[in-house]
């Protein structure tokens, strides 16, 4: 016997925990920051065949200030390092970094003096999102793993010590089994598990 079953219909119950998460990962503001070719496939996601204000995100926000999700798309060079470390440190907390494309997560075919070796010798990274360049489907699925991760957030340093020593970890499910049909999802598992075909390698 709960307290639902003393509450009128329409009432959700959850933890202020959740409530935020899902605040914050619902109304994520991207700041402008596209560095060379990721960068035409973020502006191909955000039009109109992919939609991301179907995600709250349709603002790509000018101001660092005002934005909380920094798309990194494109190489950075050593140059641009500390413009890109100024704006991290301009956007309010709380905020993530999302490298998109091979050149933003590890230096790419860019491998000399002048080209960072992946951005995360800048600022800290919450997700990787490897090709070149990712499609926008890719950068998509990018973001509702992000999303994932941000619901799983902990609040104040304490509770965040807590799930560290239990060893927490949020589970990054595809978005093709996580959102896909429960028959489709059964039939890759069922093709998964069967033998090969006789006489076939």
């Amino acid at each position: 016997m709960g307290l639902e079953e003393h509450l009128p219909s329409g009432v959700l119950l959850t933890s202020v925990e959740k409530l935020v998460n899902w605040t914050r990962k619902s109304s994520l503001w991207p700041a402008t920051f596209g560095l060379a070719c990721c960068a035409i496939e973020m502006m191909t996601t955000g039009a109109p065949r992919y939609d991301l204000a179907r995600f709250g995100m349709e603002v790509f926000r000018a101001s660092p200030r005002q934005a909380d999700l920094m798309i990194v798309a494109g190489r950075v060079t050593n140059k641009m390092a500390p413009v890109l470390r100024q704006i991290y440190d301009q956007m309010p907390e709380p905020r993530w970094v999302l490298a998109m494309g091979v050149c933003a997560s590890s230096g790419g075919m860019f491998n000399n003096y002048a080209v960072v070796q992946g951005v995360d010798h800048i600022v800290p990274v919450d997700m990787y999102l490897p090709g070149c360049p990712p499609r926008p489907e890719m950068l998509i699925d990018a973001i509702l793993k992000l999303h994932a991760k941000i619901m799983d957030e902990p609040l104040g340093t304490k509770r965040a010590a807590q799930l560290a020593e239990s060893g927490h970890k949020t589970e990054l499910v595809p978005s093709s089994v996580k959102f896909a049909p429960e028959e489709r999802v059964d039939e890759r598992r069922r093709a998964a598990l069967l033998p090969p075909l006789e006489g076939k390698k």
